[in-house]
This record gives C-alpha cells, structure tokens and sequence, in this order.
C-alpha cells in the first residue's frame, strides 16, 4: 500500500461498496472500474479483487444487498399501510433514494444472475411484491388473476420509476417522485 493511504481493515468490504455506490452514481454501472474503487477507498488496487474477484462478483454483491434492501423496504411498508398502492410509492422511494443498486439490480449481464445468495434474494424481493398484490384479491369480488396483476403493478412501477431516475418524464409532473408516483398508481388501478 502507497504511504499516506489510511489503511482499512474490518469492514473493508463495505467500504467498497459504498465506494461502489458512489461511483455508480456518478458515472452508471458500466463505467464502474476495480482500480477507482481502490483508490476511492485508498487501499491497493488489488483489494478489490481479493474480495470480489471481479467486477461482475461486486456487482452480484451490490445486487443482492439491493434486492434485500427492497425486500425490507416492501415488506415495511406493506405491514405498515397494507396498501398496494403505498408498496408502489415504496418501490419508487426505493429506487430513487437507492439509486445505484436499482441500476444494478435489473441489468443481470453486469453480475452473476445464478448466483444462490442473488437468487435468494430476489425471490425474497419477489415476494414481498406478491404479498402486496394478493391483497387486491382480498376484495370481494375481484377476481384478477394474481400472477398477471403482480405483473402489472411491477411493470408500472418499475417503469415509472426508471423513466423518473432517466429523466425522461415531463418537467411539469413536479419534482416529487411520491407524490407523482402515488397520483399514476392511484389513477390506472384505482388502489387505496
């Protein structure tokens, strides 16, 4: 290691990862390089290989903590409101306050997509979504077929949420992602 560098030990990885995150803030997954790691973290440039192996082993890291952090933030929110739509306006405060992990977290050609901790933690993700759309079919009467409904209320947040971190939506939306979110969500599935 270079003199003058602080030297981390403990939780280094960590570190990298949050060094990870801001690099990929900056810059998007696809420009993210070991070496910058390294030197954000101030240790060797071999530090990040040692625990990750390679870029795609950090970004496997990165998506997994990015699917359980969702799984949390759902799962919170869900006990909380039990309303489908407050998990929607969930899922969109996820992606906009843990931007770099939803960078990563649906691009599988940036990591390792059949990696077990990754699986298990994408399913967990999974159903902490499917908990939220089965309580459409606690209406009486509703009768929407549960797979295709999570389907739905998936493709419209996440695509909601990816046009907003893309800026591609209208200036005049505003710029509060909730309040927006919870206005779309509201008016094409009339959930509460």
């Amino acid at each position: 290691m270079a003199a003058g560098r602080p030297y981390h030990h403990g939780d280094l990885q960590r570190v990298l990862l949050e060094a990870a995150v801001a690099a990929i803030e900056e810059s998007g997954p696809t420009a993210l390089s070991l070496r910058d790691l390294a030197r954000r973290a101030g240790v060797s440039h071999a530090a990040p290989t040692h625990h990750f192996g390679d870029k795609a082993g950090l970004l496997t890291v990165l998506a997994t903590q990015g699917f359980h952090l969702l799984a949390d933030n759902l799962g919170r929110v869900r006990n909380e409101t039990g309303s489908l739509l407050e998990i929607g306006v969930g899922y969109v405060r996820f992606a906009v306050e843990h931007r770099a992990h939803f960078e990563v977290m649906f691009r599988p050609e940036l990591y390792r997509p059949d990696d077990p901790l990754l699986v298990a933690a994408k399913q967990r993700s999974t159903d902490e979504l499917q908990a939220g759309v089965a309580t459409l079919g606690e209406t009486p009467g509703d009768e929407r077929d549960p797979r295709l409904a999570g389907l739905a209320a998936w493709s419209m947040v996440h695509g909601f949420a990816t046009l907003w971190l893309g800026g591609a939506l209208p200036p005049e939306v505003g710029d509060d992602p909730t309040t927006v979110s919870r206005a779309v969500i509201q008016g094409l599935f009339r959930v509460g």
